[in-house]
Protein backbone atom coordinates (compact mmCIF):
# COMPACT_ATOMS: atom_id res chain seq x y z
CA UNK A 1 0.00 0.00 0.00
CA UNK A 2 1.88 3.30 -1.05
CA UNK A 3 0.46 6.73 -0.95
CA UNK A 4 0.58 8.77 -3.97
CA UNK A 5 3.07 12.29 -3.21
CA UNK A 6 1.22 14.00 -5.65
CA UNK A 7 -1.47 14.40 -3.53
CA UNK A 8 0.71 15.42 -0.48
CA UNK A 9 2.25 18.16 -3.01
CA UNK A 10 -1.29 19.63 -3.95
CA UNK A 11 -2.55 19.41 -0.19
CA UNK A 12 0.62 21.30 1.09
CA UNK A 13 0.54 23.94 -2.23
CA UNK A 14 -2.87 24.54 -0.91
CA UNK A 15 -2.00 25.40 3.13
CA UNK A 16 1.02 27.54 1.71
CA UNK A 17 -1.49 29.56 -0.83
CA UNK A 18 -3.76 30.19 2.31
CA UNK A 19 -0.99 30.93 4.75
CA UNK A 20 0.60 33.15 2.11
CA UNK A 21 -2.43 35.65 1.77
CA UNK A 22 -2.93 36.04 5.66
CA UNK A 23 0.98 36.59 6.06
CA UNK A 24 0.56 39.56 3.12
CA UNK A 25 -2.25 41.22 4.70
CA UNK A 26 -0.36 41.43 8.22
CA UNK A 27 2.65 42.23 6.76
CA UNK A 28 0.95 45.31 4.63
CA UNK A 29 -1.23 46.49 7.15
CA UNK A 30 -0.11 45.31 10.44
CA UNK A 31 -1.12 43.32 13.31
CA UNK A 32 -3.72 46.20 14.31
CA UNK A 33 -6.13 44.94 10.97
CA UNK A 34 -6.40 41.59 12.90
CA UNK A 35 -9.23 41.02 14.87
CA UNK A 36 -7.43 39.25 17.56
CA UNK A 37 -5.86 43.01 18.35
CA UNK A 38 -6.74 44.86 21.61
CA UNK A 39 -6.42 48.27 20.17
CA UNK A 40 -9.29 48.73 17.51
CA UNK A 41 -7.55 49.58 13.94
CA UNK A 42 -8.79 52.76 14.25
CA UNK A 43 -7.13 53.76 17.18
CA UNK A 44 -3.82 52.75 15.97
CA UNK A 45 -4.34 54.42 12.62
CA UNK A 46 -4.92 57.90 15.08
CA UNK A 47 -1.55 57.47 17.04
CA UNK A 48 0.24 56.57 13.79
CA UNK A 49 -1.28 59.54 12.01
CA UNK A 50 -2.78 62.67 13.82
CA UNK A 51 -4.52 63.81 11.20
CA UNK A 52 -8.23 62.44 12.06
CA UNK A 53 -9.88 63.59 8.62
CA UNK A 54 -7.30 61.34 6.74
CA UNK A 55 -8.13 58.63 8.77
CA UNK A 56 -11.85 58.77 8.15
CA UNK A 57 -11.27 59.05 4.70
CA UNK A 58 -9.22 55.77 4.49
CA UNK A 59 -11.57 54.03 6.69
CA UNK A 60 -14.53 54.94 4.61
CA UNK A 61 -12.93 53.80 1.76
CA UNK A 62 -12.01 50.53 2.94
CA UNK A 63 -15.75 50.55 4.68
CA UNK A 64 -17.48 50.68 1.19
CA UNK A 65 -14.81 49.58 -1.52
CA UNK A 66 -15.63 45.93 -2.33
CA UNK A 67 -19.50 46.55 -2.89
CA UNK A 68 -18.67 49.18 -5.32
CA UNK A 69 -16.48 46.54 -7.07
CA UNK A 70 -19.87 44.13 -7.25
CA UNK A 71 -19.62 44.72 -11.59
CA UNK A 72 -16.14 42.86 -11.58
CA UNK A 73 -17.14 39.51 -12.94
CA UNK A 74 -14.78 37.80 -11.35
CA UNK A 75 -14.93 39.41 -7.97
CA UNK A 76 -18.59 39.96 -7.88
CA UNK A 77 -18.32 36.39 -5.83
CA UNK A 78 -16.41 37.97 -3.13
CA UNK A 79 -17.72 41.99 -3.14
CA UNK A 80 -20.42 40.65 -0.03
CA UNK A 81 -17.91 38.65 1.67
CA UNK A 82 -14.94 41.06 1.67
CA UNK A 83 -17.28 44.20 2.72
CA UNK A 84 -18.51 41.96 5.59
CA UNK A 85 -15.01 41.15 6.69
CA UNK A 86 -13.75 44.67 5.61
CA UNK A 87 -11.09 43.66 3.96
CA UNK A 88 -8.07 46.45 3.79
CA UNK A 89 -7.31 45.22 0.04
CA UNK A 90 -8.74 47.21 -2.39
CA UNK A 91 -10.63 45.11 -4.94
CA UNK A 92 -7.56 45.36 -7.67
CA UNK A 93 -5.32 44.76 -4.86
CA UNK A 94 -6.93 41.72 -3.97
CA UNK A 95 -7.37 40.04 -7.80
CA UNK A 96 -4.05 41.20 -7.73
CA UNK A 97 -3.38 38.94 -4.75
CA UNK A 98 -5.78 35.65 -6.84
CA UNK A 99 -3.06 35.97 -9.50
CA UNK A 100 0.19 35.91 -7.66
CA UNK A 101 -1.22 33.12 -5.41
CA UNK A 102 -2.17 31.36 -8.63
CA UNK A 103 1.18 32.04 -10.44
CA UNK A 104 2.86 30.70 -7.01
CA UNK A 105 0.60 27.48 -7.40
CA UNK A 106 1.13 26.82 -11.08
CA UNK A 107 5.28 27.15 -9.96
CA UNK A 108 4.73 24.30 -6.82
CA UNK A 109 2.75 21.86 -9.13
CA UNK A 110 5.45 22.65 -11.88
CA UNK A 111 7.71 21.74 -9.19
CA UNK A 112 6.61 18.95 -7.74
CA UNK A 113 4.06 17.05 -9.37
CA UNK A 114 4.01 15.66 -13.35
CA UNK A 115 0.75 16.55 -14.23
CA UNK A 116 0.55 18.56 -18.20
CA UNK A 117 0.24 22.12 -18.75
CA UNK A 118 -3.08 22.63 -19.11
CA UNK A 119 -4.05 20.91 -15.79
CA UNK A 120 -1.62 22.57 -13.77
CA UNK A 121 -2.68 25.89 -15.04
CA UNK A 122 -6.16 25.10 -14.60
CA UNK A 123 -5.64 23.41 -10.66
CA UNK A 124 -3.24 27.11 -10.32
CA UNK A 125 -6.24 29.22 -10.94
CA UNK A 126 -8.56 27.23 -8.65
CA UNK A 127 -6.10 27.14 -5.83
CA UNK A 128 -5.15 30.67 -6.19
CA UNK A 129 -8.78 32.10 -6.36
CA UNK A 130 -10.34 29.47 -4.03
CA UNK A 131 -7.74 30.19 -1.45
CA UNK A 132 -8.64 33.68 -1.48
CA UNK A 133 -12.39 33.16 -1.60
CA UNK A 134 -12.16 30.44 1.82
CA UNK A 135 -9.67 33.13 3.76
CA UNK A 136 -12.22 36.02 3.02
CA UNK A 137 -15.41 33.80 3.95
CA UNK A 138 -13.05 33.02 7.48
CA UNK A 139 -12.48 36.61 7.74
CA UNK A 140 -16.38 37.51 7.32
CA UNK A 141 -17.71 35.03 9.68
CA UNK A 142 -15.10 35.46 12.55
CA UNK A 143 -15.99 39.53 11.84
CA UNK A 144 -20.00 38.96 11.91
CA UNK A 145 -19.70 36.37 14.89
CA UNK A 146 -18.06 38.75 17.23
CA UNK A 147 -19.79 41.92 16.35
CA UNK A 148 -22.89 39.86 17.32
CA UNK A 149 -21.31 38.67 20.67
CA UNK A 150 -20.07 42.35 21.39
CA UNK A 151 -23.14 44.24 20.68
CA UNK A 152 -25.16 43.67 23.89
CA UNK A 153 -22.38 44.82 25.63
CA UNK A 154 -22.01 47.76 23.70
CA UNK A 155 -25.50 48.76 23.69
CA UNK A 156 -25.13 48.25 27.75
CA UNK A 157 -22.03 50.79 27.99
CA UNK A 158 -24.24 53.19 25.65
CA UNK A 159 -27.05 52.82 28.44
CA UNK A 160 -24.65 53.97 31.48
CA UNK A 161 -23.05 56.41 29.86
CA UNK A 162 -26.68 58.03 28.77
CA UNK A 163 -27.66 57.61 32.37
CA UNK A 164 -24.64 59.39 33.70
CA UNK A 165 -25.30 62.70 31.45
CA UNK A 166 -23.22 61.94 28.48
CA UNK A 167 -24.82 63.08 25.23
CA UNK A 168 -25.37 59.96 22.49
CA UNK A 169 -22.13 60.90 20.10
CA UNK A 170 -20.08 60.60 23.61
CA UNK A 171 -21.57 57.58 24.64
CA UNK A 172 -20.67 56.41 21.10
CA UNK A 173 -17.63 57.55 21.23
CA UNK A 174 -16.73 55.91 24.70
CA UNK A 175 -17.82 52.65 23.03
CA UNK A 176 -15.14 53.17 20.15
CA UNK A 177 -12.58 53.63 22.99
CA UNK A 178 -13.44 50.55 25.86
CA UNK A 179 -14.87 48.16 22.71
CA UNK A 180 -11.76 45.74 20.58
CA UNK A 181 -12.80 45.52 17.03
CA UNK A 182 -14.92 45.31 14.93
CA UNK A 183 -17.54 47.61 17.13
CA UNK A 184 -14.48 49.68 18.16
CA UNK A 185 -13.53 51.00 15.03
CA UNK A 186 -17.10 51.48 13.36
CA UNK A 187 -18.69 52.87 16.32
CA UNK A 188 -16.07 55.07 15.96
CA UNK A 189 -16.38 56.07 12.32
CA UNK A 190 -20.08 56.40 13.29
CA UNK A 191 -18.88 59.21 15.71
CA UNK A 192 -15.96 61.11 13.47
CA UNK A 193 -18.64 61.43 10.53
CA UNK A 194 -21.35 62.69 13.07
CA UNK A 195 -18.65 65.35 14.19
CA UNK A 196 -18.60 66.10 10.63
CA UNK A 197 -22.38 66.55 9.71
CA UNK A 198 -23.75 63.51 9.12
CA UNK A 199 -27.43 61.98 11.24
CA UNK A 200 -25.86 59.63 13.47
CA UNK A 201 -29.47 57.30 12.66
CA UNK A 202 -28.31 57.70 8.79
CA UNK A 203 -24.80 56.15 9.29
CA UNK A 204 -26.26 53.48 11.36
CA UNK A 205 -28.48 52.17 8.86
CA UNK A 206 -25.62 52.50 6.26
CA UNK A 207 -23.56 50.30 9.15
CA UNK A 208 -26.86 47.88 8.89
CA UNK A 209 -27.14 47.35 6.21
CA UNK A 210 -23.55 46.96 5.04
CA UNK A 211 -23.07 44.32 7.67
CA UNK A 212 -26.74 43.12 7.06
CA UNK A 213 -27.55 42.30 10.66
CA UNK A 214 -30.81 42.66 12.04
CA UNK A 215 -29.98 43.62 15.24
CA UNK A 216 -28.20 46.78 14.00
CA UNK A 217 -31.24 47.54 12.12
CA UNK A 218 -33.27 47.53 15.55
CA UNK A 219 -30.52 49.76 16.65
CA UNK A 220 -30.71 52.17 13.72
CA UNK A 221 -34.15 52.36 14.34
CA UNK A 222 -34.31 53.13 17.90
CA UNK A 223 -32.45 56.23 17.31
CA UNK A 224 -34.56 57.05 14.41
CA UNK A 225 -37.68 56.58 16.55
CA UNK A 226 -35.88 58.68 19.50
CA UNK A 227 -34.56 61.42 16.97
CA UNK A 228 -38.47 62.02 15.52
CA UNK A 229 -40.65 61.63 18.84
CA UNK A 230 -38.16 61.94 21.72
CA UNK A 231 -38.17 60.26 24.72
CA UNK A 232 -35.60 58.47 26.98
CA UNK A 233 -32.88 56.64 24.85
CA UNK A 234 -31.61 55.32 27.80
CA UNK A 235 -34.40 53.37 28.52
CA UNK A 236 -34.72 52.40 24.73
CA UNK A 237 -31.76 50.93 24.62
CA UNK A 238 -32.13 49.45 27.59
CA UNK A 239 -34.88 46.92 26.37
CA UNK A 240 -32.84 46.87 23.18
CA UNK A 241 -30.05 45.39 25.13
CA UNK A 242 -32.05 43.15 26.46
CA UNK A 243 -33.52 41.59 23.28
CA UNK A 244 -30.57 41.71 21.93
CA UNK A 245 -28.93 39.68 24.47
CA UNK A 246 -32.24 37.17 24.20
CA UNK A 247 -31.95 36.57 20.42
CA UNK A 248 -28.10 36.13 20.45
CA UNK A 249 -28.62 33.31 23.88
CA UNK A 250 -31.52 31.91 21.39
CA UNK A 251 -29.27 31.80 17.85
CA UNK A 252 -26.66 30.28 20.41
CA UNK A 253 -29.25 27.21 21.93
CA UNK A 254 -30.44 26.45 18.32
CA UNK A 255 -26.60 26.54 16.76
CA UNK A 256 -26.09 23.84 19.80
CA UNK A 257 -28.91 21.95 19.21
CA UNK A 258 -28.83 21.46 15.42
CA UNK A 259 -25.00 20.89 15.53
CA UNK A 260 -25.49 16.99 15.30
CA UNK A 261 -27.85 17.28 12.16
CA UNK A 262 -25.08 19.83 10.52
CA UNK A 263 -22.12 17.57 11.24
CA UNK A 264 -24.31 15.22 10.13
CA UNK A 265 -24.83 16.76 6.81
CA UNK A 266 -21.08 17.97 6.38
CA UNK A 267 -19.67 14.25 6.76
CA UNK A 268 -22.39 13.14 4.15
CA UNK A 269 -21.50 15.47 1.58
CA UNK A 270 -17.77 14.92 1.94
CA UNK A 271 -17.59 11.52 2.23
CA UNK A 272 -17.56 10.26 -1.18
CA UNK A 273 -14.60 13.28 -1.85
CA UNK A 274 -12.79 11.77 0.93
CA UNK A 275 -13.25 8.52 -0.41
CA UNK A 276 -12.14 8.89 -3.95
CA UNK A 277 -9.21 11.42 -2.25
CA UNK A 278 -7.87 7.71 -0.49
CA UNK A 279 -8.47 5.63 -2.93
CA UNK A 280 -5.78 7.47 -5.21
CA UNK A 281 -3.53 8.14 -2.32
CA UNK A 282 -3.61 4.56 -1.24
CA UNK A 283 -4.32 2.93 -4.96
CA UNK A 284 -3.17 5.48 -7.81
CA UNK A 285 -3.25 2.61 -10.60
CA UNK A 286 -7.49 2.12 -9.05
CA UNK A 287 -9.13 3.64 -12.49
CA UNK A 288 -6.64 2.64 -14.96
CA UNK A 289 -8.86 -0.33 -16.47
CA UNK A 290 -11.97 1.75 -16.83
CA UNK A 291 -10.79 5.37 -17.62
CA UNK A 292 -9.91 4.40 -21.29
CA UNK A 293 -13.59 3.53 -21.88
CA UNK A 294 -15.91 5.57 -23.80
CA UNK A 295 -18.67 4.89 -20.30
CA UNK A 296 -15.73 6.34 -18.04
CA UNK A 297 -16.45 10.30 -18.79
CA UNK A 298 -19.66 10.66 -19.54
CA UNK A 299 -20.06 8.39 -15.52
CA UNK A 300 -17.51 10.96 -14.13
CA UNK A 301 -19.82 14.01 -15.47
CA UNK A 302 -23.12 12.46 -13.79
CA UNK A 303 -21.31 11.43 -10.53
CA UNK A 304 -19.85 15.22 -10.49
CA UNK A 305 -23.59 16.46 -10.79
CA UNK A 306 -24.88 13.80 -8.24
CA UNK A 307 -22.27 14.97 -5.42
CA UNK A 308 -23.03 19.03 -6.44
CA UNK A 309 -26.55 18.00 -6.29
CA UNK A 310 -26.31 16.39 -2.64
CA UNK A 311 -24.25 19.26 -0.71
CA UNK A 312 -27.02 21.69 -2.13
CA UNK A 313 -29.60 19.28 -0.77
CA UNK A 314 -27.95 18.91 2.64
CA UNK A 315 -26.88 22.05 2.87
CA UNK A 316 -30.66 22.82 2.42
CA UNK A 317 -31.67 20.49 4.98
CA UNK A 318 -29.40 21.93 7.81
CA UNK A 319 -30.06 25.33 7.34
CA UNK A 320 -32.14 26.12 10.06
CA UNK A 321 -34.54 29.77 10.25
CA UNK A 322 -35.36 31.21 13.16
Amino acid sequence: MTINPAVIVYALIFIAVLALVEGLYLTVFGKSISLNSRMSRRLALMEKNQNREEVLAQLRKEMSQHMRARSIPIYSILASKAQKANIAFSPIQLIGVMAGLSVFAYLGLTVGTPAEGPVRVLIAIVMGVGGVYMWVNKKAKKRVALMEEQLPDAVELMVRSLRVGHPFASAMGIVAKEVPDPLGTEFGLIGDEAAYGRDVAESLKAFAERMDNQDLRFLAVAVTIQQQSGGNLAEILEGLSKVIRSRFKLFRRVKAITAEAKWSGMFLSSFPILALVMILMLKPDYFDEVQETSAFVPAALAVGVFLILNIIYMKIMVNIKV
